[in-house]
């Protein structure tokens, strides 16, 4: 059976990576910080039981290794690093009002945490069939696409994000792992608001579809939910 393991999966893009996969058929691992708030996903969960709920806040290093531990002889098709913040969403951190303590947590989460989750079940990602490592980044990330001010924390974060995945193909490239960073769109959830273009069903499936049309070679490439080659 193949398998996805999903970080942040309580809501949002993540909730829907794992009700996709699930009715799908695959085996999947969902991880999020507060599993006793996550009434949707347990509600999930109880009608699929191809999905296994396990907490995971991936600024703890003793999660991370716990997770690893137990899922150390399972062997994990895709990993997608769903999870990440964004503190300072509609221009909340103008000169003068920026949040550093914010960035921190932020960097925390959508560059270390996702580096220190792929790191830790690179083993089990490296011995499945498929041996994918998936980063959800943002057109916020590309230096090419910033034409304005303010969401500092976030853009930083995501072009680091950036940076740190497209070096970590390098590194695992001779065990044939695969990297793979893309951008979601701007979707209807909690992070992107309701006037958002897109829903988070039409997100996850253009994303699926690049996954299920991935080859080695493009292994660090970026990509926009539609299959768009995004500029850096």
């Amino acid at each position: 059976m193949n398998s996805i393991l999903v970080t942040g999966s309580n809501r949002g893009l993540g909730l829907e990576w794992v009700r996709q996969y699930a009715r799908l058929g695959w085996r999947v691992y969902a991880t999020c910080r507060f599993l006793e708030q996550a009434e949707e996903l347990h509600r999930l969960a109880s009608d699929h039981s191809n999905v296994s709920l396990h907490p995971l806040d991936v600024t703890r290093s003793e999660q991370i290794e716990a997770l690893a531990r137990e899922l150390n002889e399972v062997a994990i098709d895709i990993l997608v690093n769903n999870a990440g913040v964004y503190y300072e969403r509609w221009g909340k951190d103008k000169l003068g009002s920026i949040d550093y303590d914010d960035w921190q947590q932020t960097f925390a989460v959508n560059v270390l945490g996702a580096m220190r989750v792929s790191e830790a079940l690179l083993d089990s990602v490296a011995r499945s069939r498929r041996r994918l490592l998936v980063g959800i980044s943002s057109h916020m990330g590309s230096i090419t696409d910033i034409g304005s001010g303010n969401d500092y924390a976030y853009r930083s974060s995501k072009a680091a994000l950036n940076a740190a995945m497209t070096g970590l193909a390098h590194e695992v490239a001779p065990r044939k792992v695969g990297v793979l960073l893309l951008h979601p769109g701007w979707v209807q959830t909690r992070m992107g608001g309701d006037s958002a273009p897109y829903t988070r069903a039409e997100s996850v499936q253009g994303m699926r579809q690049i996954i299920d049309d991935f080859t080695f070679e493009q292994s660090g490439i970026f990509l926009r939910f539609d299959g768009t080659r995004m500029p850096w």
